[in-house]
This record gives C-alpha cells, structure tokens and sequence, in this order.
C-alpha cells in the first residue's frame, strides 16, 4: 500500500472511532480504491439525531485538522436530518440518520468496496500516540 494511501487509511480509521466515540452506530470505514479512482475510503456512521450528526460531523472536522488532513473539499447536508457528507478529497465522511442510511444503502451501492477492519488500527494508532 503507497505511504500517502496507508496514511488515508489510518485517519479514515480515526475517523470512525471519533464517530463510535460519540455513539455513531454501525460505523464503518470503507476501501474503495478498488472500485472508484476518485476516493480512498468512506467512513460511514448513523446516529439517532440531527443533533448527533452534527456532532459526529464536528468532531471528525476537528480530526482532520488536528491530523492535518487536506482542507474539506466539501460539504453537504449539514442542517439535514437524514444524511451529512464532508469530502476530504481521499477521505468521504458520511453521517446517516437510520432512515437515510437505509434509503441510500451506500454499503450496497459500492458493494465491490472492501470492508476495513477499523478498530484495530485506531486501537494501534492510540495506544502509540501515547
């Protein structure tokens, strides 16, 4: 895996343990290099309420700043109920309501993506940070 790639990786990673952290359900990071040129990886999370997508959304904002992520490119949705995107260029953030997720089914749409054991590399990533 090229080095700017793995480093996509690992904060895609932080990503979604930023967004369990805030109780985001079924989180989800998403390899999707080897279906689209365009992205590395979706982080993909749902949560109960407008108010925690926003939440989730804001959290993961001040990551990519902290990590120094390349600025978002863009963003979508962020008064919505139903869906919050914010593109990071090699990194798509996807907040959910249950009923978005479910009406996009991002996860079946792009089901030729490879799925990303997250939680080990955040755990890694954590415990090295120390």
């Amino acid at each position: 895996m090229a080095e700017r790639q793995q480093a996509s990786r690992e904060l895609a990673c932080l990503a979604a343990q930023s967004c369990a952290d805030l109780k985001g359900k079924d989180t989800l990071v998403l390899d999707m290099t080897p279906v689209t040129p365009i992205v590395d990886f979706f982080v993909i999370t749902t949560a109960t309420s407008g108010r925690q997508m926003r939440a989730i959304a804001e959290e993961v904002e001040q990551l990519m700043k902290k990590r120094g992520s390349r600025p978002r490119v863009g963003v979508e949705g962020r008064q919505s109920e139903t869906w919050i995107l914010q593109d990071y260029g090699d990194i798509v953030l996807h907040v959910f309501s249950r009923e978005g997720r479910e009406l996009y089914d991002l996860e079946h749409l792009w089901g030729d993506a490879t799925v990303t054991d997250w939680q080990p590399i955040a755990k890694k990533l954590a415990e090295t940070a120390q």
